[in-house]
């Protein structure tokens, strides 16, 4: 089996299970444990494997209010704008984009409140020209693709 073909495999066991031990992915993959671990090695010094993580279901959580925050920034800025949005700790991802809009926001929090204040912080920050924001009502899908 040529490498690449053995990476996705062992990488699309992953996104299916990453709790799974090596034996069991070797198994899986019809590899050798020792591959696997030569592949798992490799693929995380490469960063293609960037961590392992537990899915959580975050309105059990409490996390109610999820958004999809569009915004506009002044020429130039987008990078530093970003940047100091992405320390608050209720940001899960950061996107540039194109359109009309420089950069989506995608954020999660317990209460509308929370979310306005943080929607007020960040339009107080200097270079933000505009924000838009979509309440997301529910999610139908989100996961991890499969690599082919």
């Amino acid at each position: 089996m040529k490498t690449e073909e053995t990476n996705k495999k062992i990488l699309n066991i992953l996104v299916d299970n990453s709790r799974l031990s090596l034996r069991q992915i070797a198994k899986k993959a019809d590899v050798s444990v020792a591959t696997v671990m030569h592949h798992v090695k490799r693929l995380e010094e490469e960063k293609v494997i960037k961590g392992y993580t537990a899915k959580l279901d975050y309105e059990k959580l409490g996390f109610d209010v999820e958004v999809l925050i569009e915004i506009r920034i002044s020429k130039g800025k987008l990078f530093e704008v970003e940047k100091k949005i992405a320390t608050h700790p209720n940001v899960f991802a950061i996107y540039d984009v194109t359109g009309t809009f420089d950069a989506v926001i995608l954020a999660r929090f317990p209460t509308r409140r929370l979310m306005d204040n943080f929607l007020k912080k960040i339009q107080t920050y200097e270079f933000v020209e505009r924000t838009e924001t979509k309440l997301i009502l529910s999610t139908i899908k989100e996961e991890n693709i499969k690599v082919g």
